[in-house]
């Protein structure tokens, strides 16, 4: 199992996709959402593959709520996944997971530093501000010098959306109508990565995509949206990690 990775990112890090597991069903097979209703021991072996594909001593994730909030990860006691949306860490051998199945995943590096970083990003905690919250907090701990990569997520052609999604974006910024086009009717398609990557760059990061759309390649991504769409009871995420 080979997880995509990114020249731009020097620490070691994987964009897993939904090969090379244990699970089975519609969680075949690299589930690592403890918040799935997959067995939980096949999730949890399914998360030691990938401690044990980086290295890592330890793999840290948290509860998300597409939420702004970041956990300054160390090498203390974890506790039952805290609820937050990104983290930041510079110990060495501690993976830092993003869990996605459509949203964004983004991993963060500053080499020089010794700092990482790793976030969830969907529409709403990229629109309320956790990219650039995870740039402030890696700041904080010596960064200044960022490089963000944008994982697998679902790309703007698979993204169609109602006029009120795409006001919210307005009434933040008027300028985000370039992140909306086509649809039919009143629909529009949402670009969830070029509007990530547009935050990003805004605060300071190099940043690119990793160009891998979820909802369209069900062989390697799991997917909220086309499970949704399929009418599955429920859906596998795969996970984005990065460690120093």
């Amino acid at each position: 199992m080979t997880p995509i990775t990114s020249p731009a990112l020097a620490p070691i890090h994987g964009f897993f996709t939904r090969q090379g597991g244990v699970s089975r069903g519609l969680y075949d097979s690299l589930n690592c959402g403890p918040g799935s209703k997959d067995d939980p021991s096949a999730v949890a072996a399914n998360r030691a593959i990938v401690a044990e594909t980086l290295g890592a001593l330890d793999l840290r994730t948290v509860y998300q709520t597409h939420s702004a909030d970041v956990v300054h990860v160390t090498d203390a006691a974890w506790p039952d996944r805290p609820r937050a949306d990104a983290m930041v860490c510079t110990t060495p051998g501690i993976a830092l997971g993003a869990l996605a199945a459509d949203c964004a995943p983004v991993l963060f590096a500053d080499v020089s530093a010794g700092v990482i970083g790793a976030a969830h990003a969907g529409w709403k905690g990229a629109l309320g501000g956790v990219l650039e919250a995870t740039v402030d907090a890696m700041t904080a701990l010596g960064a200044t010098d960022i490089t963000a990569v944008v994982g697998p997520c679902i790309s703007q052609r698979a993204y169609e959306v109602g006029p009120e999604f795409m006001d919210r974006f307005l009434d933040d910024d008027p300028e985000n109508d370039r992140f909306f086009a086509g649809g039919l009717g009143d629909r529009v398609q949402f670009d969830l990565p070029g509007f990530a990557l547009n935050r990003l760059r805004a605060a300071g990061a190099h940043a690119e995509w990793s160009g891998y759309c979820t909802f369209s390649d069900e062989a390697r991504f799991f997917s909220y949206r086309r499970a949704t769409h399929a009418g599955a009871p429920d859906y596998g995420r795969q996970i984005s990690a990065i460690r120093l």
